[in-house]
């Protein structure tokens, strides 16, 4: 059964669907359907445990968001299918995060999601350790023999400089994934979708993830940690923070080096590399500064 049948098959429809790809993601196949007067998100995808990736978590990851009010409602999920209703609005990008009113909105939401989420999570769910994660990626992509192997000793050599930046780690529950196209606005507010990585972490991983993803300059981050923390930020909280941006820039990376070879979907993964590693240079670069 290919994912499009696989789409019209599921029980949860009330009568003929129109399904028509939705064009995007870069780790699952999603689809709109219409059923009725009524839209929906279709997201297939079975567990990716190379990527720390299990549904059951993105499972209750989007039914706590959705109770805490960032997230659309799940309406029906069953192995490998996630089925949640669709927002009439559009994707954000990295231009619009350069408006400081929907900045604004974007770390309310952010923190709204990080402290309200905890209150509805039910079972288990994933702690997300950025560090941890990219030396897992780092021994997959040797076990491999990657084209990578040359750049993971120095690159592993300044995530541990990162690490030991970091400093005292207050657990949120995090998005860990902050792409501008993970925001959507229905022209009244924002939302907050796709929790494949979600689970708790430092605040800092989703800042440092909305900054770098959007092209923040230094004035906006400045505003972005005042927002946040309610205080403009200090000497600490400065290094603190530049040094979990370049960790999320460099999971990026790391993510998309170890794509590169098992991703069956058509994206072209390999010039995404080349972008992050320009991103994450420059953000471990302005850490070094601090």
């Amino acid at each position: 059964m290919t994912p499009l049948e696989r789409v019209k098959s599921l029980m949860c429809w009330t009568g003929p669907v129109t399904v028509a790809p939705l064009v995007g993601g870069i780790t699952n196949l999603n689809f709109v359907v219409q059923d009725g007067t009524k839209r929906f998100v279709v997201r297939i995808g079975d567990d990716i445990p190379l990527h720390h990736i299990l549904r059951s978590n993105e499972l209750a990851a989007s039914r706590a968001a959705c109770l805490a009010g960032v997230s659309p409602a799940v309406r029906h999920h069953e192995a490998g299918v996630l089925v949640i209703d669709f927002v009439e609005g559009r994707t954000m990008t990295a231009a619009d995060f350069q408006d400081d009113a929907v900045l604004e909105d974007a770390v309310a939401l952010v923190k709204r999601a990080h402290g309200a989420i905890p209150q509805h999570l039910r079972g288990p769910v994933h702690l997300f350790w950025a560090f941890h994660v990219i030396r897992d990626y780092a021994a997959t992509l040797r076990e491999d023999g990657s084209r990578h192997i040359p750049d993971l000793e120095a690159l592993l050599a300044q995530a541990a400089e990162l690490e030991a930046a970091i400093g005292p780690v207050t657990l949120v529950f995090g998005h860990n994934d902050l792409l501008p196209a993970n925001f959507l606005h229905d022209g009244n507010r924002m939302w907050l979708i796709d929790w494949d990585y979600a689970g708790f972490n430092s605040a800092l991983f989703d800042l440092g993830g909305l900054a770098a993803h959007n092209g923040l300059t230094v004035a906006q981050e400045a505003r972005m940690l005042a927002l946040y923390h309610g205080h403009a930020p200090d000497a600490a909280l400065w290094r603190s923070y530049k040094a979990m941006k370049a960790a999320a820039a460099l999971r990026e990376v790391l993510w998309s080096m170890v794509s590169e070879q098992h991703s069956s979907l058509e994206f072209d993964y390999a010039a995404y590399t080349e972008r992050n590693l320009t991103t994450y240079r420059a953000s471990f670069d302005a850490f070094l500064t601090i």
